[in-house]
């Protein structure tokens, strides 16, 4: 597989594959690779994205003196030695595996330690067990969309009786729901959005404007605890229809011909970058990042962190009207007061809707670059 070509990276940004690391070929980009002994910055993207994702924020810590690095993570874009058939063994997607990968992302570039690792989406659990597990190597953390509430926690006292079944709640609605992580976990997922009607270019372009600040209805708030009637509060693309897959969820919402021409944080030019890379490979290595999260396959080997916190200096940048930031009640809380330590300041910029470093790069890198200065 080769890198991405420079035509389609921004100027001072190189791709490359970085070979025999933890059973994978890895993909990067860099930027600020030109000069010895900056100090690293890891950026670790969610999904359905790519290290493409941090194409707008790579510049401008190189241009603060920093050698920023992003891979395409286990299951994502040009890298390769994953396996995508649903059937096959779900290890490799463990969190541990995973922060394998990011560690030997770093040292094959040449640094011991990372001044800061920074997550976005479902790179934010990546990135926060970083900081939990090696604080001596990742000496900072910022978080991106995703709040991390700390590891699970082993049973504490006599046994408790066993939550309600909240999938059977959804379903029972007047408008029946299911949740789009148990969905995504699902064998029909990955066929219904990689051969979507629509294709997987206006399947991305519907899925990423109905998570954006373009997509006017976003206006998100507090849920007052885990139950249908809350959840079932959020938008379908976290709480969808029954019947629905999430091809189908999103095109309801495909912006206007006039919308697509008038965005200027993605493109169509920048938007064929990932729907390429998806068309290619599918969303199926994505998606096992959610299978071994509700499949309870990581639960285990994570309670043996149970009570530890994140100790490093550490932020959290999402958008305003970013669903995300409270799709778990009270985990924004938690994570502040509870699981991280150092964790003076959560930044919630205007404009910007889940995809804040591409909605939003200006704000963003002022306030990343505030953050790794302080």
């Amino acid at each position: 597989m080769d890198p991405l070509p420079d035509s389609v990276l921004p100027a001072g940004v190189r791709a490359r594959i970085l070979p025999g690391i933890n059973g994978l070929d890895i993909h990067v980009l860099e930027a600020g690779y030109e000069t010895l002994g900056r100090p690293a910055v890891l950026l670790l993207h969610g999904f359905p994205e790519l290290a493409y994702s941090w194409r707008k924020v790579m510049p401008a810590l190189a241009a603060a003196g920093y050698h920023a690095i992003a891979p395409d993570q286990r299951g994502y874009g040009r890298t390769t030695g994953w396996s995508a058939d649903y059937d096959g063994d779900l290890a490799g997607f463990r969190f541990m595996i995973l922060l394998r990968d990011a560690i030997g992302v770093l040292f094959a570039c040449g640094h011991r330690t990372a001044e800061a690792v920074v997550g976005h989406d479902f790179g934010a659990s990546v990135a926060a067990y970083a900081a939990l597990v090696r604080p001596d190597i990742f000496k900072r953390m910022v978080l991106m969309s995703a709040p991390f509430s700390g590891p699970p926690s082993v049973p504490f006292g006599p046994p408790t009786a066993k939550a309600p079944d909240i999938h059977a709640a959804l379903a029972a609605l007047a408008r029946p729901r299911k949740h789009y992580q148990w969905y995504y976990s699902t064998r029909p997922a990955n066929e219904n959005m990689w051969h979507a009607k629509q294709g997987v270019h206006d399947f991305l372009r519907a899925y990423y404007h109905h998570k954006s600040a373009d997509w006017k209805a976003n206006k998100p708030f507090e849920l007052t605890g885990w139950t249908a009637g809350e959840l079932a509060r959020m938008p379908t693309y976290y709480i969808m229809d029954l019947a629905e897959g999430m091809a189908e969820t999103v095109a309801k919402e495909m912006p206007s011909a006039a919308e697509i021409a008038a965005n200027t944080w993605l493109p169509d030019s920048e938007l064929r970058v990932y729907s390429e890379e998806y068309a290619r490979n599918g969303f199926q290595g994505g998606l096992n990042w959610y299978r071994v999260r509700t499949e309870g396959k990581v639960s285990g080997e994570l309670e043996v962190f149970t009570g530890r916190t994140v100790d490093v200096p550490s932020t959290f940048i999402s958008g305003r009207s970013d669903w995300g930031i409270y799709q778990t009640p009270g985990a924004i809380e938690r994570m502040q007061k509870v699981a991280c330590t150092k964790m003076k300041e959560i930044h919630l910029i205007e404009g910007a809707g889940h995809w804040v470093q591409q909605e939003q790069p200006d704000e963003v890198n002022r306030l990343l670059l505030q953050f790794l200065a302080s």
